[in-house]
């Protein structure tokens, strides 16, 4: 019989300094207190593991914060635990975020050997004064060094994060780390490209209350957004979401999962999860969670069918591929049509939708997805999807 799949995310909350976009659970910690998350984080694998016996484990997500600061040490003990505890299948995906000031090629070789088989490195931008304003710890000449000692370490799957929108950033400040991206060598496979929320209570949220945040205009930010299709695609890169680029057979499978409410299973403060159509979140306290990592669970949501259809919809269409009409038909036992019949028919006559004939796991199928305006308007789209 074949175990039902599953993901896991680890999340680990530390990082050097709080950059000033921020706003994940994270922060600043002693060597003592990242020793003893590391503990807690060690029991609750442990203790939650035997529930999921009849589950294998097709990927998983070290995020933060900035992982890449446990030693690694740790990193090794980590997945020690979780191959001890878990059931892995052998192409299973293993990436971790990575910030090019806590590495050294020593370490990096470390992560590969324990099995990290994916990096996702945050370089954000190849401008000094950007990355300055950004409160990042590293410049473009250190997230080079380290890239190269990834490829150096074995690493054949990395991924780029970079930013549009950033205060001081122009178009042609832009386009110059595009292009610095896009000539590393070898090329990266995978670059995820973001757009700037000014998120509540951040340091950039009080700036731009007291007006000193310099914000592209609405403009150049549509410029940017265009430049980033345009010149990926040029360079082999498709979009398959709205922020993720990829060379073909190196999407993040980790990712994907999420996008198409595949079940995962999240470790650490703040973590969250979906079994069985059942959401909950661990506790975000630091000290609760050291004290009690298996009595973390602070929120639990049963959702109804109406809550997983909205979210088939509007986490789908994320993807460029869209919605599977068949996936929806098998498990909610009515077509797609039969549900959103009124919002589908509106949006593919104001040409924001199309569907599309393709296959699905060598089976015929009808995909439902964000036209390319439709991708320019997608939380428009998506909120008509909420009953």
């Amino acid at each position: 019989m074949n175990k039902k799949e599953l993901e896991l995310y680890i999340h680990i909350p530390f990082c050097v300094r709080k950059c000033s976009y921020c706003d994940f659970l994270s922060a600043p910690a002693t060597e003592q207190t990242r020793e003893a998350y590391m503990a807690a984080l060690f029991a609750e694998i442990g203790g939650r593991a035997k529930d999921y016996s009849d589950r294998t484990v097709t990927s998983i997500f070290i995020g933060g914060g900035t992982p890449s600061l446990l030693s690694g040490e740790q990193i090794g003990q980590l997945m020690d635990r979780i191959r001890e505890q878990f059931a892995m299948a052998q192409d299973a995906e293993i990436t971790m975020e990575v910030n090019p000031g806590t590495v050294s090629a020593e370490k990096l070789r470390i992560f590969y050997t324990a099995g990290i088989n994916r990096l996702s490195i945050g370089m954000q931008s190849a401008q000094a004064e950007e990355l300055k304003n950004l409160g990042r710890i590293h410049d473009f000449e250190g997230f080079c060094q380290v890239y190269r000692e990834a490829v150096e370490a074995g690493f054949t799957n990395i991924n780029v994060d970079i930013m549009s929108g950033l205060p001081g950033q122009t178009l042609a400040s832009y386009r110059d780390t595009l292009e610095k991206v896009l000539h590393l060598e070898p090329m990266p496979q995978h670059i995820s490209a973001y757009s700037l929320i000014v998120e509540e209570g951040t340091p950039f949220a009080a700036m731009a209350e007291r007006g000193e945040l310099p914000l592209p205009e609405e403009e150049t930010e549509r410029a940017m957004y265009e430049e980033t299709i345009e010149v990926l695609a040029k360079y082999g890169f498709h979009r398959y979401e709205i922020s993720n680029y990829a060379r073909d057979g190196y999407e993040c499978r980790h990712n994907v999962g999420y996008w198409i409410r595949r079940d995962y299973l999240g470790f650490g403060i703040g973590a969250a999860s979906l079994i069985d159509n059942v959401r909950f979140q661990n506790e975000k306290s630091l000290g609760a969670y050291l004290a009690h990592p298996l009595e973390s669970r602070e929120e639990e949501q049963t959702l109804t069918v109406q809550d997983r259809m909205e979210e088939t919809m509007f986490l789908g269409l994320r993807l460029t591929r869209g919605v599977s009409c068949v996936d929806f038909a098998e498990q909610y036992g009515r077509t797609v049509e039969e549900v959103y019949g009124e919002v589908i028919a509106r949006n593919v006559a104001d040409g924001l939708l199309t569907v599309t004939e393709g296959k699905e796991n060598q089976k015929k199928d009808r995909f439902l997805a964000l036209t390319k305006r439709g991708l320019d308007l997608s939380n428009y789209v998506m909120a008509q999807f909420l009953f």
